[in-house]
């Protein structure tokens, strides 16, 4: 589930994750306070198919008399099924390293550490924390990229904080994003 900003009070996923999700997504196996994995490309290796989702929500949202009542909201949304990404990033410098290590090297190996091992620092999830992937592991060769499948998403959520790390709230969008035989290349 990775939400369109452009489709408004429907809930309706885009068909790869934004930029800052696939952060979050690398972010879940190793993390550093002064680097960080910066996305750079989602391949989509699987038919983008779509399906629709009920889901009962119980948050602050609802209105006041579902909440007297106890009473959760369906909230409807348009969702991937059975998807399929291979996901890429470039290790980057957030600011020096503290004491002589090499911090990028420390992130890197000990992304690919925890990956090779199946350690995760949170749990993955595809948008929503009920979205789980089955697989989630070392690059496979298998299944191909879909090439044949391109599309310009008109608005896609770049970034939710002003800095890769330690950052404050201030979402960044892109429009006519576009993905191009089944590749999604990240801006900067």
């Amino acid at each position: 589930m990775w939400t369109r900003p452009d489709t408004g009070s429907a809930i309706v996923s885009g068909p790869a994750p934004s930029w800052s999700a696939a952060k979050g997504i690398f972010e879940a196996v190793a993390r550093l306070k002064t680097a960080y994995i910066r996305p750079a490309r989602c391949e989509i290796c699987s038919p983008v198919v779509y399906h629709r989702y009920l889901t009962n929500y119980s948050g602050p949202l609802r209105k006041a008399d579902q909440i007297r009542k106890r009473a959760p909201f369906q909230l409807p949304a348009v969702v991937l099924a059975d998807v399929c990404y291979r996901l890429y990033g470039e290790v980057e410098e957030m600011c020096p390293a503290p004491g002589r290590t090499n911090h990028l090297h420390a992130l890197q190996e000990m992304f690919q550490r925890r990956l090779v091992k199946g350690q995760l620092f949170r749990m993955v999830c595809l948008g929503w924390s009920e979205f789980v992937p089955t697989y989630f592991g070392p690059v496979r060769e298998l299944p191909p990229v879909q090439d044949d499948f391109s599309t310009i998403i008109p608005s896609m959520l770049h970034s939710v904080f002003d800095r890769p790390v330690a950052g404050r709230v201030a979402p960044q969008f892109r429009q006519n994003v576009e993905i191009r035989k089944g590749v999604l290349e990240y801006a900067r």
